[in-house]
């Protein structure tokens, strides 16, 4: 478990972790480019999907602000390609088994699910700048409706 929270202006922590296709990415990859980062808990669960098909919705309107968009799960890529062809996400999922990057963002932690604690990931959002600095950062979200109230913080809408 971590205590690890980021906030605005905080350094994002960076990482290399492979994406759906099997290919490497790193945050580093993206320097020079706004980019919105998020974590869910699992591929393919309804929220998730909401969520990432949300995302997908807006990636027009996202990138044309100039952001790309990011997501990161424990999930493998072969389970995250699915994820992306049958939903037909067409931007980075990428995996981290051992939650090496969910614990450096402060999104692997105590949770209640159904009235329980448990640990898991605390589904999350950052927004990183250009020079990779966290610029927003946002703990617990809903996946209904995240998206919605990200673009309006952002002044997408």
């Amino acid at each position: 478990m971590t205590t690890t929270r980021l906030e605005s202006g905080s350094a994002a922590p960076d990482f290399t972790l492979l994406d759906q296709d099997g290919g490497s990415i790193s945050l580093a990859d993206f320097r020079g480019k706004k980019v919105v980062l998020y974590f869910y808990p699992a591929a393919m669960t309804p929220g998730c999907t909401t969520q990432a098909c949300d995302f997908r919705d807006s990636i027009a309107s996202l990138k044309g602000a100039g952001y790309e968009v990011v997501g990161i799960s424990r999930d493998e890529p072969a389970k995250l390609k699915k994820f992306a062809e049958r939903d037909g996400l067409a931007f980075p999922l990428l995996s981290d088994p051992d939650t090496a990057v969910h614990l450096a963002y402060g999104v692997w932690g105590d949770k209640m699910n159904y009235g329980k604690v448990i640990q898991g990931v605390i589904r999350s959002t950052f927004v990183i700048d250009e020079a990779g600095v966290v610029s927003l950062a946002k703990y617990n979200v809903k996946a209904t409706g995240h998206v919605t109230r990200l673009r309006r913080e952002l002044g997408i809408d």
